[in-house]
Order: structure tokens, then sequence, then C-alpha cells
């Protein structure tokens, strides 16, 4: 992957990686109010936890020299 492939690629990252955490407040605002009950929204908080970090991983898999980002 060239460097504009990798930038292009860093960005959409980013991008999905603010709209999980957005997702993430959400789910926790929910949870809170559910007085942590709710299984379901615990489940759903889980998966975008995991799909964080699976995220993060790539964004940190494109810079391997810490030369781009």
């Amino acid at each position: 992957m060239n460097d504009d492939e990798k930038g292009k690629r860093f960005l959409e990252l980013i991008d999905e990686q603010n709209n999980v955490q957005w997702s993430i407040v959400a789910k926790l605002t929910s949870l809170i109010s559910s007085n942590w009950n709710s299984v379901d929204i615990q489940k759903e908080l889980e998966e975008l936890v995991e799909n964080h970090t699976t995220i993060t991983k790539e964004l940190n898999s494109l810079d391997e020299n810490s030369s781009i980002l």
C-alpha cells in the first residue's frame, strides 16, 4: 500500500473510529439509564469496544515505521 492509499485508509478509519466512540457513549448512557441492568445493551457495548479495538489495531499497523502518522 503506497502512502496515498495509507493516508486515505487512515482518514476512513479515523472517521469510523469516531462514529464507534459516539456509539459507545450512547450505549453507556443507555446502560446507566437502565441502572446497569440491560444485558442487551451490555452485549452491544462489548461488541462496540471490540470493533474499536480492531480499528485501532489497523490504524497502528498503517504506520509500521512511524513515518506517516
